[in-house]
Parts: C-alpha cells; structure tokens; sequence
C-alpha cells in the first residue's frame, strides 16, 4: 500500500483479509465445511476483535506520532458526535464523510483506525455494542482505508471521485453489514434465505434478491448523504485539514510516510 511501511502493509492486508471472510463465509460454507454455520459467527466473533487489536497497535505502536494520534482522536471523537445525530434514519449517516475525507487527507492507516474507532467509540456512546460492533469496525476501516488509497486529484475532480467513492462505499458497507447476518435473519424457509447447501451462485443470487427487498433504500439514503455532504462540505473541511496538517507538520514528523495523503495537502 502507498506510503506505509511494510510491517503496517502485511498487517493492513491480514486485517482485509480476515475481516472478507468473517463477511463472505456465507458463499463459501457447504454441509461438508468442518466451519458450520452456528459456528462461523462465534469464530468471527473472536478473530475479529483481534484482527482490530493487532492493526490499531501496529498503527499506534510508535508509527504514529503523537500529534497524528492527537488528530485521530479528534477526528473520531467528532465522528462519535455526529453518529447518534442521524441514528441510521432512513439510512441517513452523517459519519461516512468524515471518515472519507480523514483517510483521504491523511492516508489509509490513518482511514482504517478513524473507522474503527469511530464505531467503536458512538458504540459505547449510543449503547450499541453487541455481536455486530466488531463487523462494523472493520467494515467503517475499509471505507477509510480505500479512501487513503484513491488516485490523485485535484479541485472539482477531487470533489467528484471523493462523492463518487462516497457513493459507492456507502453500498459496499450496507452490503458487508447484510451479508453478517443474513444467515440467521429469515431462518430456512424462504426463497431468499442462506441455504448452506446450494453453491456460491445460488447463495448470491439469494443474498441479491434480500438485499433488495430490505437494505436498497437504507443504503440509497446512505449513499445519497455521502456524496451530497462531501460536495457540500469537502472543499473547507479539506482545506481545513491540509492546513492543519502543515501546521503540525506531519511531514517531518512522519518520515516513513505511514500518514500518506495522496501525494497531496494542499
């Protein structure tokens, strides 16, 4: 990945993927898999939290200097704030956009961790925390790392790919979220339901046709939030944070680029 180390790479890429197959395993369980359904999710359930563990200290372990954490905290105390305001309503998210902008400006660690502990965080404030805390952890991580890892741009083409991506991601996390627990929502008994023992074809169409059904407006909403809150607030928020980061300068203090911005603050 540009502009981390190896170490963080190899821990960013064991996280990925650890945490597709903790959202995936519905496509790949059979009658045969010595993995069961009932069992996939307690597996999960434990490999996840440490999978999370083992890249926030990576990150954290002196790779980040302390005023890079200084703004990591204070991005995701933000979005801790911002979460509980929009609740989900009609998929009305107000954190996405943030946690965008912050792994665009300071790169895809940086978006991975502001994604996790962003949840983690509105999680506690909201009494939310429950089997599916660490499966939005990593799924808000993707979508701050990926943001670190989109192509350089600038002015209105910026702007574009960044509401384009926020679009797109915003479908990708309701699908992941979906796909966690869509094994045990409907039971066995519908045309729609998880079936372990048809094929990976089967399970997605079936997985397709729920996803419709139930999840399209909410994820509409959320990607229609998305887009709209970084064309309408990411030029200043941009700027705000590129400034910001020459002011404390993160260049000299991060020598081996782990905070990478896109080749670009300003």
């Amino acid at each position: 990945m540009r502009g981390l180390g190896g170490r963080v790479t190899a821990t960013l890429v064991v996280a990925l993927v650890v945490g597709l197959a903790a959202f995936l395993w519905p496509l790949f369980i059979t009658p045969d898999s010595a993995v069961q359904p009932a069992q996939a999710p307690i597996l999960f359930a434990l490999v996840l939290p440490l999978a999370l563990a083992i890249v926030l200290s990576e990150l954290a372990g002196g790779r980040l200097e302390v005023k890079a954490l200084a703004m990591l905290g204070v991005l995701a105390a933000v979005g801790t704030i911002l979460r509980p305001l929009s609740a989900g309503t009609a998929g009305l998210e107000l954190v996405f956009f943030l946690i965008i902008l912050g792994g665009r400006v300071f790169g895809p660690g940086f978006g991975f961790a502001l994604g996790a502990i962003t949840m983690f965080s509105s999680a506690l404030l909201t009494s939310g925390v429950g089997p599916w805390l660490p499966h939005q952890m990593i799924a808000a991580g993707f979508v701050g790392l990926v943001a670190g890892l989109l192509p350089r741009a600038s002015g209105r083409g910026e702007l574009a790919l960044l509401a384009g991506y926020g679009f797109v991601a915003a479908f990708a996390y309701g699908w992941l979220m979906d796909f966690a627990f869509w094994p045990f929502i409907l039971g066995g008994q519908t045309q729609i339901s998880f079936d372990a023992g048809a094929g990976v074809l089967e399970n997605l169409h079936r997985f397709v046709l729920y996803n419709l059904a139930t999840s399209m407006g909410w994820n509409l909403g959320r990607a229609l939030t998305n887009a709209a809150l970084v064309l309408l607030l990411g030029p200043a928020l941009l700027r705000l944070l590129r400034r910001t980061a020459r002011t404390a300068g993160f260049e000299a203090a991060d020598p081996a680029g782990i905070l990478a911005r896109s080749g670009q603050l300003g």
